[in-house]
């Protein structure tokens, strides 16, 4: 992996630690649902020429670690991942959208974003080998 990333007119290092969660932090990211996730959160990443370093996908939070060109804002990129897997989601298992207080709404509303820098080594390995405690 290069440490700068080129487009036409700017080369940039623009890597984010990312954490977002299920409404309500509902136990639902595993089996099918999890690979729905993962698959689409890289198909969606492509689109929007996000570069995907490292995915740790648990029962009720998602951890990615990325690099975003600076065409394309954190907000602009989250919305956009969360808008189209919760559709999909809602569309392959129509059973989702019955759990109590669900609505038509699977993510949480936010989510955290940091800057990656001198320690993305560091955070790296924590998001690849992150265990889930219950």
């Amino acid at each position: 992996m290069s440490k700068y990333r080129k487009l036409t007119h700017v080369y940039y290092k623009c890597d984010y630690h990312i954490v977002f969660t299920p409404k309500y932090r509902f136990q639902i990211l595993e089996g099918m649902v999890k690979s729905l996730v993962e698959h689409d959160l890289q198909v969606i990443s492509t689109w929007k020429d996000v570069q995907v370093q490292e995915l740790n996908v648990q029962k009720d939070h998602i951890h990615l670690v990325c690099s975003i060109p600076p065409k394309v804002s954190i907000s602009e990129y989250m919305g956009v991942l969360k808008g189209k897997i919760a559709i999909k989601l809602f569309k392959t298992y129509p059973s989702l959208k019955q759990k109590p207080y669900w609505g038509n709404h699977f993510w949480s509303r936010g989510y955290f974003v940091s800057t990656v820098g001198l320690d993305e080594e560091m955070i790296k390995r924590y998001v690849k080998y992150q265990e889930h405690h219950e």
